[in-house]
């Protein structure tokens, strides 16, 4: 996986970096592998506009053996790589803290496409999406300024989330916080339509198996995991995928022991983000058969049940 984050971050940290790069790259990697490309996976770029520039959408989708696009039944699982923008330019030269989520999805997507061409097909389909851009703004944020984005978090939902993901793993760099204290990745609760849930003990058993550490729980509150826009304090955007799908979303954090700024340069740990990415692959082979839940359904419907749905606080101005 190193292998492949390197090479990622040698394409983004350039003013010239953009996701038709990327794609090329993530078609060259198949090719190498021996993929043939009349039945290679799809690799998708779009751009989009915003008030502040513009930013170019990633996605690929990695077909499984008894996936949805095959006609199958096993579930499939979206990967998203969170941030405002890998660069800062002009304001800031070089890679950016804030890009690790992309150089960890697109390393995540370039490892399946890598295995699914020399023959190693998971059961269930895998989306990857993440977006590029090197000349992205920045914005004040307490205790340490923050990236922002060409486009808003509503336009970065609507691009990445697909009605066909069963759950999703958002990677995202959080290290602009005091409350974890630690370098390396940590795990958020399961959040699903509104609920903050229990965390999945599935995935604290392979978050624990790829870093050969205890597990790290990422705090997230109420206001974390509703939409951007509404005046109130978000920790990130780790969770904002999470008002856009009634599908179960865990936060993989990429932490560090101390503040940093999401537009600081030279702040980037390529064995912290291998091992996001990591997480990512493994989670992807192990929900695709179903080995691993990232919550209780049927207690999920009981709390609903019992309390009532949440969804309001999925929406940027809940109504009734």
């Amino acid at each position: 996986m190193l292998k492949h984050v390197l090479e990622i971050i040698e394409l983004l940290d350039r003013p010239q970096t953009s996701g038709a790069l990327l794609a090329e790259h993530l078609r060259a990697v198949q090719a190498a592998a021996g993929a043939d490309a009349r039945t290679a996976p799809a690799i998708e770029v779009r751009t989009v506009e915003g008030e502040q520039g513009s930013t170019d959408f990633v996605s690929v989708t990695v077909p499984g053996r008894r996936g949805k696009t095959a006609g199958g039944d096993a579930p499939t699982l979206g990967v998203l790589g969170r941030l405002g923008g890998v660069g800062a330019r002009p304001e800031r030269v070089g890679l950016v803290s804030d890009a690790d989520g992309a150089v960890a999805a697109l390393s995540a997507a370039a490892k399946l496409l890598d295995m699914r061409a020399r023959g190693d097909v998971l059961d269930g389909d895998v989306m990857v999406s993440t977006h590029v851009c090197g000349w992205a703004p920045t914005r004040p944020h307490d205790p340490v300024p923050f990236m922002d984005s060409p486009v808003d978090t509503l336009t970065c939902n609507r691009e990445e989330i697909s009605a066909a993901m069963d759950a999703v793993v958002s990677i995202d760099t959080t290290k602009g916080n005091r409350l974890l204290n630690h370098r390396g990745v940590a795990l958020s609760p399961t959040v699903r339509e509104g609920w903050i849930l229990r965390v999945s003990e599935d995935l604290v058993g392979l978050l624990e198996t790829v870093t050969g550490e205890p597990a790290r729980i990422l705090p997230i509150t109420t206001q974390d995991i509703t939409p951007y826009g509404n005046g109130v304090h978000h920790i990130n955007s780790i969770l904002q995928p999470a008002v856009a799908t009634s599908a179960p979303v865990v936060g993989l954090a990429v932490t560090a022991a101390t503040a940093v700024a999401g537009c600081a340069t030279g702040a980037s740990h390529e064995a912290d983000i291998a091992a996001a990415a990591r997480f990512a692959v493994e989670t992807a082979k192990e929900f695709g058969r179903g080995a691993v839940r990232f919550h209780d359904a049927e207690e999920f419907a009981r709390l609903v049940g019992m309390y009532g749905p949440m969804t309001h606080l999925q929406a940027l101005t809940p109504t009734g």
